[in-house]
This record gives structure tokens, C-alpha cells and sequence, in this order.
């Protein structure tokens, strides 16, 4: 699958800046009720795309603490196109792990080339913020989302 150019990232930011506000909820997905990180990848997936590239298991809060598998990077992996030089570029999905001996658990997308749009258990809603140093020292994987209208 070739890479979208930068140009093409126009929907994919504008679609997760529709969601900023959005209250976190554990395994939602619709916009203006409730989602959490996974939940906002899906719901601009879909609507960019038309539908999700496949749908996830249920899953705890402490799903990646007690699997121990990389569910996240391999689901991203199956449908996007991994950067192996790190480089992230505005509407890239980001992937972040915790702790470097924790599988990654959590995700954003990039809206400039310093932030990203994600919805944060802690900030309690959907924001754009800061890709400061702690987030950046956290990225497990930058993934870009496929060509428009060439999605599986």
C-alpha cells in the first residue's frame, strides 16, 4: 500500500478535530457520546473510510497489562503502513506504550507536527494537545492511515 501524501491528511484532521470535546468512555466509539483512544481511530476510520477495518474484542482498562501481547501495533499493522524512520507527519496515528516493558496501550493523531488529537482517560474528553517530550519518548509506532478510497 504506498503511503498518502501529507496532502491527503486534510480529512483525517479535520474528522478527529470533529471530536474534540467527545467525554472519554471506556470502549465507545461514537462522537459526541463517548470514546476512548481506540474509539476515536475507529470512528474517523469510519467515517473517512466507510467502515471499521475490523472490529476489536472487549477489552478491560488493563488489557495490555495482562495479555502481554502487542495487540494495538499488530492491529495498526494490518491496516496502515508502518514508518520505520519514526517521522511522524500531520494526520500519521501514533501508537505509545507506558512503560518500555508494558505492551502499547494507547493512541493519538497527529494533527501539526508538535500535536495530536487523543482521547485521555485523564483529561476525562477528546483534545488536541502538546506532543511534548514525555509523549514522544513514549512512541511504540507512526503509522499512516492508507490512500483514501484504497482502504481494505
Amino acid at each position: 500500500m504506498a503511503a498518502r501524501s501529507s496532502t491527503d491528511a486534510s480529512p483525517i484532521i479535520a474528522e478527529a478535530r470533529r471530536w474534540i470535546g467527545t467525554p472519554y468512555r471506556h470502549q465507545g466509539s461514537a462522537r459526541d457520546i463517548g470514546c476512548d483512544c481506540l474509539g476515536l481511530v475507529r470512528g474517523v476510520w469510519r467515517k473517512v473510510y466507510g467502515a471499521d477495518p475490523e472490529l476489536p474484542p472487549p477489552y478491560s482498562s488493563d488489557w495490555a497489562e495482562t495479555t502481554g501481547e502487542e495487540t494495538l501495533l499488530n492491529a495498526a499493522s494490518r491496516h496502515m503502513k508502518k514508518r520505520r524512520n519514526g517521522r511522524w507527519q500531520p494526520g500519521d496515528l501514533l501508537i505509545f506504550r507506558w512503560r518500555a516493558h508494558l505492551p502499547a496501550k494507547h493512541c493519538g493523531i497527529v494533527t501539526e507536527p508538535d500535536r495530536m488529537i487523543h482521547a485521555y482517560q485523564a483529561a476525562g474528553f477528546v483534545a488536541e494537545g502538546s506532543l511534548d517530550p514525555a509523549w514522544k519518548r513514549r512512541i511504540a509506532g507512526v503509522f499512516v492511515f492508507p490512500p483514501i478510497g484504497e482502504a481494505e
